[in-house]
Protein backbone atom coordinates (compact mmCIF):
# COMPACT_ATOMS: atom_id res chain seq x y z
CA UNK A 1 0.00 0.00 0.00
CA UNK A 2 1.03 3.40 -0.76
CA UNK A 3 0.42 6.95 0.91
CA UNK A 4 -0.54 9.33 -1.79
CA UNK A 5 -2.74 11.98 0.60
CA UNK A 6 -4.27 12.70 3.77
CA UNK A 7 -8.04 12.17 4.44
CA UNK A 8 -10.42 13.93 6.76
CA UNK A 9 -8.98 12.84 10.20
CA UNK A 10 -5.75 13.02 9.34
CA UNK A 11 -5.59 9.51 7.98
CA UNK A 12 -3.52 8.43 5.21
CA UNK A 13 -5.31 7.42 1.80
CA UNK A 14 -4.29 4.80 0.24
CA UNK A 15 -4.40 2.80 -2.96
CA UNK A 16 -3.43 -0.27 -4.36
CA UNK A 17 0.43 0.15 -6.11
CA UNK A 18 -0.47 -1.17 -9.20
CA UNK A 19 -2.89 1.53 -9.95
CA UNK A 20 -1.21 3.67 -12.98
CA UNK A 21 -3.15 6.89 -12.42
CA UNK A 22 -0.26 8.33 -10.03
CA UNK A 23 2.41 6.16 -11.41
CA UNK A 24 5.18 8.21 -12.79
CA UNK A 25 5.19 8.85 -16.99
CA UNK A 26 6.99 6.25 -19.01
CA UNK A 27 10.74 7.50 -19.71
CA UNK A 28 12.62 6.95 -23.24
CA UNK A 29 16.51 7.39 -23.80
CA UNK A 30 16.88 10.04 -25.70
CA UNK A 31 19.03 8.03 -28.16
CA UNK A 32 16.05 5.34 -28.63
CA UNK A 33 13.61 8.42 -29.13
CA UNK A 34 16.36 9.53 -31.95
CA UNK A 35 16.12 5.73 -33.51
CA UNK A 36 12.27 6.08 -33.34
CA UNK A 37 12.35 9.90 -35.34
CA UNK A 38 14.98 8.86 -37.82
CA UNK A 39 12.31 6.56 -39.10
CA UNK A 40 9.24 8.75 -39.50
CA UNK A 41 8.05 10.79 -42.79
CA UNK A 42 10.09 14.20 -43.30
CA UNK A 43 6.20 15.90 -42.91
CA UNK A 44 5.37 14.26 -39.72
CA UNK A 45 8.89 15.36 -38.66
CA UNK A 46 8.43 18.84 -39.61
CA UNK A 47 5.00 18.69 -37.64
CA UNK A 48 7.11 17.14 -34.53
CA UNK A 49 9.37 20.36 -34.66
CA UNK A 50 6.30 21.92 -32.42
CA UNK A 51 6.34 19.08 -29.35
CA UNK A 52 8.92 20.36 -27.39
CA UNK A 53 12.20 22.50 -27.97
CA UNK A 54 14.67 19.15 -27.87
CA UNK A 55 12.80 17.40 -30.20
CA UNK A 56 12.87 20.82 -32.45
CA UNK A 57 16.60 21.12 -31.92
CA UNK A 58 17.10 17.48 -32.98
CA UNK A 59 14.98 17.87 -35.61
CA UNK A 60 16.85 20.39 -37.32
CA UNK A 61 20.43 19.06 -36.59
CA UNK A 62 22.01 18.73 -39.48
CA UNK A 63 23.72 15.24 -38.47
CA UNK A 64 20.62 14.08 -37.69
CA UNK A 65 19.03 14.75 -41.41
CA UNK A 66 22.00 12.58 -42.64
CA UNK A 67 20.77 9.88 -40.11
CA UNK A 68 17.16 9.84 -41.25
CA UNK A 69 18.35 10.24 -45.25
CA UNK A 70 20.37 7.08 -45.01
CA UNK A 71 17.56 5.30 -42.32
CA UNK A 72 13.87 6.07 -43.24
CA UNK A 73 13.02 4.01 -46.65
CA UNK A 74 12.25 7.33 -49.10
CA UNK A 75 9.13 6.81 -51.02
CA UNK A 76 10.54 8.43 -54.66
CA UNK A 77 8.65 11.45 -56.88
CA UNK A 78 8.41 12.38 -60.56
CA UNK A 79 9.48 16.32 -60.26
CA UNK A 80 8.43 18.66 -63.32
CA UNK A 81 9.08 22.32 -63.76
CA UNK A 82 7.74 24.55 -65.95
CA UNK A 83 7.04 28.65 -66.43
CA UNK A 84 3.28 29.16 -66.40
CA UNK A 85 1.07 31.98 -68.63
CA UNK A 86 2.42 34.87 -66.22
CA UNK A 87 6.31 32.95 -66.26
CA UNK A 88 6.09 31.79 -62.96
CA UNK A 89 8.00 28.67 -62.30
CA UNK A 90 5.75 25.98 -61.02
CA UNK A 91 7.54 23.17 -59.66
CA UNK A 92 5.00 19.88 -59.27
CA UNK A 93 5.72 16.52 -57.76
CA UNK A 94 4.02 13.11 -58.39
CA UNK A 95 4.53 10.11 -56.20
CA UNK A 96 5.73 7.57 -58.46
CA UNK A 97 3.67 4.36 -57.24
CA UNK A 98 0.78 7.08 -58.63
CA UNK A 99 2.40 7.52 -61.97
CA UNK A 100 2.44 3.96 -62.34
CA UNK A 101 -0.94 2.81 -60.54
CA UNK A 102 -3.20 5.73 -60.45
CA UNK A 103 -4.84 7.40 -63.14
CA UNK A 104 -4.94 10.36 -63.45
CA UNK A 105 -1.83 10.77 -61.04
CA UNK A 106 -1.73 12.77 -57.73
CA UNK A 107 0.24 15.68 -57.80
CA UNK A 108 1.70 18.13 -55.18
CA UNK A 109 2.46 22.04 -56.42
CA UNK A 110 4.82 23.99 -54.54
CA UNK A 111 5.98 27.64 -54.94
CA UNK A 112 9.79 28.33 -56.32
CA UNK A 113 11.31 30.89 -53.76
CA UNK A 114 12.49 32.95 -56.56
CA UNK A 115 10.01 33.71 -58.88
CA UNK A 116 9.99 37.21 -60.37
CA UNK A 117 8.69 38.28 -63.62
CA UNK A 118 10.22 36.91 -66.96
CA UNK A 119 12.10 34.01 -64.48
CA UNK A 120 14.46 32.08 -66.60
CA UNK A 121 15.54 29.67 -63.98
CA UNK A 122 15.57 25.86 -64.73
CA UNK A 123 16.47 22.57 -62.78
CA UNK A 124 19.39 21.49 -63.08
CA UNK A 125 19.47 18.28 -60.89
CA UNK A 126 18.46 16.31 -57.51
CA UNK A 127 20.69 15.00 -55.28
CA UNK A 128 19.29 13.74 -51.63
CA UNK A 129 16.25 15.69 -51.54
CA UNK A 130 17.86 18.80 -52.54
CA UNK A 131 17.31 21.15 -56.15
CA UNK A 132 19.21 22.51 -57.96
CA UNK A 133 18.35 25.33 -60.09
CA UNK A 134 20.12 27.90 -62.79
CA UNK A 135 18.93 31.43 -62.07
CA UNK A 136 19.21 33.51 -65.37
CA UNK A 137 22.24 31.60 -66.90
CA UNK A 138 24.62 33.50 -64.51
CA UNK A 139 24.16 31.55 -60.94
CA UNK A 140 22.91 28.44 -58.99
CA UNK A 141 19.99 28.22 -56.31
CA UNK A 142 19.63 25.11 -53.72
CA UNK A 143 16.83 24.45 -52.47
CA UNK A 144 15.01 21.54 -50.58
CA UNK A 145 11.28 22.34 -50.83
CA UNK A 146 10.20 19.91 -47.87
CA UNK A 147 12.09 22.52 -45.46
CA UNK A 148 11.12 25.48 -47.37
CA UNK A 149 15.19 26.51 -47.22
CA UNK A 150 17.27 27.61 -50.09
CA UNK A 151 20.88 29.10 -50.90
CA UNK A 152 21.70 31.42 -53.57
CA UNK A 153 25.21 30.72 -54.76
CA UNK A 154 27.71 33.41 -55.41
CA UNK A 155 27.12 34.51 -59.10
CA UNK A 156 29.51 34.06 -62.04
CA UNK A 157 30.14 34.44 -65.67
CA UNK A 158 27.17 33.65 -67.81
CA UNK A 159 27.85 29.62 -66.90
CA UNK A 160 25.31 27.91 -69.56
CA UNK A 161 25.70 23.99 -68.28
CA UNK A 162 25.36 23.12 -64.92
CA UNK A 163 25.66 20.00 -62.28
CA UNK A 164 25.32 19.22 -58.89
CA UNK A 165 25.93 15.68 -56.93
CA UNK A 166 27.33 14.89 -53.18
CA UNK A 167 30.71 13.49 -53.20
CA UNK A 168 31.84 11.12 -50.41
CA UNK A 169 35.33 11.91 -50.67
CA UNK A 170 35.15 14.90 -48.92
CA UNK A 171 31.27 14.30 -47.69
CA UNK A 172 30.27 17.35 -49.31
CA UNK A 173 27.76 18.60 -51.78
CA UNK A 174 28.92 20.02 -54.99
CA UNK A 175 27.91 22.60 -57.73
CA UNK A 176 29.33 22.08 -61.12
CA UNK A 177 29.15 25.71 -63.84
CA UNK A 178 30.56 24.97 -67.30
CA UNK A 179 31.05 28.22 -69.70
CA UNK A 180 30.63 27.04 -72.61
CA UNK A 181 32.31 29.67 -75.22
CA UNK A 182 32.52 29.77 -79.62
CA UNK A 183 35.22 31.44 -80.22
CA UNK A 184 35.14 31.13 -83.99
CA UNK A 185 38.06 33.02 -86.28
CA UNK A 186 38.05 33.26 -89.92
CA UNK A 187 39.50 29.83 -89.79
CA UNK A 188 36.71 27.97 -88.70
CA UNK A 189 34.62 26.82 -85.41
CA UNK A 190 36.60 27.05 -81.89
CA UNK A 191 35.45 26.64 -78.52
CA UNK A 192 36.63 27.43 -75.19
CA UNK A 193 35.09 25.41 -72.03
CA UNK A 194 35.76 26.27 -68.52
CA UNK A 195 34.84 24.29 -65.57
CA UNK A 196 34.41 25.66 -61.88
CA UNK A 197 33.20 23.84 -58.20
CA UNK A 198 31.43 25.12 -55.70
CA UNK A 199 31.84 23.59 -52.35
CA UNK A 200 28.44 23.47 -50.69
CA UNK A 201 29.38 25.33 -47.44
CA UNK A 202 32.17 27.92 -48.77
CA UNK A 203 31.45 31.55 -50.19
CA UNK A 204 33.47 30.77 -54.03
CA UNK A 205 33.94 29.10 -56.93
CA UNK A 206 37.38 27.26 -57.92
CA UNK A 207 38.20 26.79 -61.51
CA UNK A 208 39.28 23.14 -62.25
CA UNK A 209 40.72 21.37 -65.37
CA UNK A 210 39.92 22.12 -68.37
CA UNK A 211 37.16 20.50 -70.16
CA UNK A 212 38.06 17.63 -72.80
CA UNK A 213 37.44 17.81 -76.34
CA UNK A 214 34.11 18.21 -76.79
CA UNK A 215 31.33 20.87 -76.67
CA UNK A 216 28.33 19.78 -74.46
CA UNK A 217 24.82 19.24 -75.44
CA UNK A 218 22.33 19.13 -72.41
CA UNK A 219 22.25 21.79 -69.88
CA UNK A 220 22.18 19.52 -66.76
CA UNK A 221 24.36 16.56 -66.12
CA UNK A 222 23.11 13.12 -64.63
CA UNK A 223 24.61 11.95 -61.57
CA UNK A 224 26.11 8.58 -61.33
CA UNK A 225 27.99 7.32 -58.14
CA UNK A 226 30.00 10.42 -57.50
CA UNK A 227 30.42 11.57 -60.88
CA UNK A 228 28.44 14.36 -63.10
CA UNK A 229 27.68 12.38 -66.67
CA UNK A 230 27.13 14.54 -70.14
CA UNK A 231 26.57 13.90 -73.47
CA UNK A 232 28.53 16.24 -76.07
CA UNK A 233 29.63 16.65 -79.75
CA UNK A 234 32.70 15.42 -80.61
CA UNK A 235 34.85 17.91 -81.96
CA UNK A 236 34.43 17.69 -85.44
CA UNK A 237 30.49 18.16 -84.79
CA UNK A 238 29.45 14.64 -86.54
CA UNK A 239 29.51 12.10 -83.31
CA UNK A 240 28.76 11.90 -80.05
CA UNK A 241 30.69 11.57 -76.72
CA UNK A 242 30.23 11.04 -72.85
CA UNK A 243 32.11 12.99 -70.56
CA UNK A 244 32.25 12.31 -66.80
CA UNK A 245 33.26 14.69 -64.31
CA UNK A 246 34.39 12.92 -61.38
CA UNK A 247 33.03 14.98 -58.09
CA UNK A 248 35.96 13.20 -55.87
CA UNK A 249 39.19 13.95 -58.40
CA UNK A 250 37.46 16.89 -59.55
CA UNK A 251 39.17 15.73 -63.25
CA UNK A 252 37.08 14.86 -66.22
CA UNK A 253 37.52 11.97 -69.26
CA UNK A 254 35.61 10.99 -71.64
CA UNK A 255 33.95 7.35 -71.23
CA UNK A 256 33.46 4.73 -73.60
CA UNK A 257 30.28 3.61 -75.64
CA UNK A 258 28.46 0.39 -75.98
CA UNK A 259 29.30 -1.75 -78.88
CA UNK A 260 25.97 -1.21 -81.07
CA UNK A 261 26.79 -3.36 -84.16
CA UNK A 262 26.14 -2.93 -87.80
CA UNK A 263 23.07 -0.81 -87.01
CA UNK A 264 22.68 3.63 -88.52
CA UNK A 265 22.37 5.54 -84.92
CA UNK A 266 20.51 8.51 -85.15
CA UNK A 267 20.21 9.69 -81.56
CA UNK A 268 21.27 9.62 -77.96
CA UNK A 269 20.48 10.30 -74.34
CA UNK A 270 21.70 9.81 -71.03
CA UNK A 271 19.75 8.74 -68.27
CA UNK A 272 19.98 6.63 -64.79
CA UNK A 273 18.63 3.51 -64.41
CA UNK A 274 18.69 0.78 -61.79
CA UNK A 275 21.71 3.18 -59.75
CA UNK A 276 23.47 2.86 -63.23
CA UNK A 277 24.37 5.10 -66.22
CA UNK A 278 22.04 4.49 -69.11
CA UNK A 279 22.19 5.49 -72.62
CA UNK A 280 19.35 5.39 -74.66
CA UNK A 281 20.30 4.90 -78.03
CA UNK A 282 17.56 5.28 -81.50
CA UNK A 283 18.76 3.82 -84.95
CA UNK A 284 17.28 4.82 -88.50
CA UNK A 285 15.65 1.09 -88.68
CA UNK A 286 13.16 2.64 -85.84
CA UNK A 287 13.83 0.69 -82.75
CA UNK A 288 15.10 1.89 -79.57
CA UNK A 289 17.72 -0.01 -77.54
CA UNK A 290 18.49 0.87 -73.41
CA UNK A 291 22.26 0.10 -72.34
CA UNK A 292 23.30 -0.27 -68.73
CA UNK A 293 26.90 0.63 -67.11
CA UNK A 294 26.90 -2.23 -64.54
CA UNK A 295 30.29 -1.53 -63.69
CA UNK A 296 30.87 2.77 -64.24
CA UNK A 297 33.62 3.80 -66.03
CA UNK A 298 34.06 -0.21 -67.80
CA UNK A 299 33.10 -0.19 -71.60
CA UNK A 300 33.25 -4.26 -70.91
CA UNK A 301 30.22 -3.21 -68.59
CA UNK A 302 27.74 -1.98 -71.27
CA UNK A 303 24.72 -4.65 -71.23
CA UNK A 304 21.65 -3.80 -73.77
CA UNK A 305 18.70 -3.75 -71.07
CA UNK A 306 15.98 -3.04 -73.19
CA UNK A 307 15.08 -3.11 -77.00
CA UNK A 308 12.14 -0.39 -77.64
CA UNK A 309 9.58 -0.11 -80.32
CA UNK A 310 9.51 3.14 -81.82
CA UNK A 311 6.72 5.42 -80.77
CA UNK A 312 5.59 7.76 -83.04
CA UNK A 313 5.61 8.66 -86.67
CA UNK A 314 9.02 7.06 -88.82
CA UNK A 315 9.56 10.80 -90.50
CA UNK A 316 9.75 12.09 -86.75
CA UNK A 317 13.47 12.51 -85.45
CA UNK A 318 13.49 10.44 -82.63
CA UNK A 319 14.41 11.97 -79.20
CA UNK A 320 13.85 9.40 -75.98
CA UNK A 321 14.48 9.71 -72.48
CA UNK A 322 14.39 6.79 -69.42
CA UNK A 323 13.56 8.54 -66.37
CA UNK A 324 13.28 5.33 -63.96
CA UNK A 325 12.06 1.68 -63.57
CA UNK A 326 9.17 0.76 -60.85
CA UNK A 327 8.65 -3.20 -60.89
CA UNK A 328 8.20 -4.77 -64.42
CA UNK A 329 7.70 -0.84 -66.02
CA UNK A 330 10.51 1.48 -67.30
CA UNK A 331 9.14 5.22 -67.15
CA UNK A 332 9.78 6.91 -70.61
CA UNK A 333 10.00 9.77 -72.38
CA UNK A 334 9.50 9.94 -76.35
CA UNK A 335 9.31 13.63 -78.18
CA UNK A 336 6.77 15.10 -76.03
CA UNK A 337 4.92 12.09 -74.63
CA UNK A 338 5.49 10.50 -71.20
CA UNK A 339 4.60 6.18 -71.58
CA UNK A 340 5.11 3.59 -69.01
CA UNK A 341 6.71 0.61 -71.01
CA UNK A 342 6.10 -3.18 -69.63
CA UNK A 343 9.16 -5.02 -70.43
CA UNK A 344 7.60 -8.01 -69.65
CA UNK A 345 4.46 -7.93 -72.04
CA UNK A 346 5.33 -5.41 -74.07
CA UNK A 347 3.11 -3.24 -73.83
CA UNK A 348 2.55 0.26 -73.36
CA UNK A 349 0.38 2.73 -71.07
CA UNK A 350 0.25 6.55 -71.12
CA UNK A 351 0.19 8.20 -67.69
CA UNK A 352 -2.22 11.35 -67.46
CA UNK A 353 -0.13 14.24 -66.88
CA UNK A 354 -1.70 17.51 -68.15
CA UNK A 355 0.21 19.66 -70.61
CA UNK A 356 3.14 16.82 -70.39
CA UNK A 357 4.64 18.52 -73.56
CA UNK A 358 5.65 21.66 -72.05
CA UNK A 359 7.25 20.09 -69.04
CA UNK A 360 10.93 19.96 -69.56
CA UNK A 361 13.23 16.92 -68.63
CA UNK A 362 12.04 15.27 -65.66
CA UNK A 363 13.79 14.66 -62.35
CA UNK A 364 13.73 11.75 -59.82
CA UNK A 365 12.88 13.47 -56.28
CA UNK A 366 13.33 12.01 -52.72
CA UNK A 367 12.42 14.02 -49.57
CA UNK A 368 14.97 14.38 -46.77
CA UNK A 369 15.83 17.05 -44.25
CA UNK A 370 19.35 18.33 -45.55
CA UNK A 371 19.26 21.75 -45.62
CA UNK A 372 21.56 23.68 -48.59
CA UNK A 373 22.43 26.16 -45.47
CA UNK A 374 23.93 23.48 -42.71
Amino acid sequence: MSQISHGHNNEPATIPDGDSRHAPPPFLPFELITEILSRVPVKSLIQFKCVCKSWKTLISNPEFAKKHFSTFHHHHHLLLSINDALNNLIVRFYSLSSIFETSPPISNQVSYPLNTQNCSDYMVGSCDGMLCFAVNISCALLWNPNIRVFKKLPPLEKYNIFGFGFDQCSDSYKVVAILRSDCSGDGGSAYVTKVKIHNLGTDSWRRIKEYPSGIPMVLAAKLVTGTLNWLAYAPNLTSYAIVSLDLGKESCQELLQPDYGEVNVLSFSLGVLKNCLSIIVHYEEGFSDVWLMNDYGKKESWTKFLCLPFLGSPHVFPHGKVICIYGDEVLLQFNSDLSIYNFRNGTFKFPEIPDFCRWPDPQIYVESLISPCS
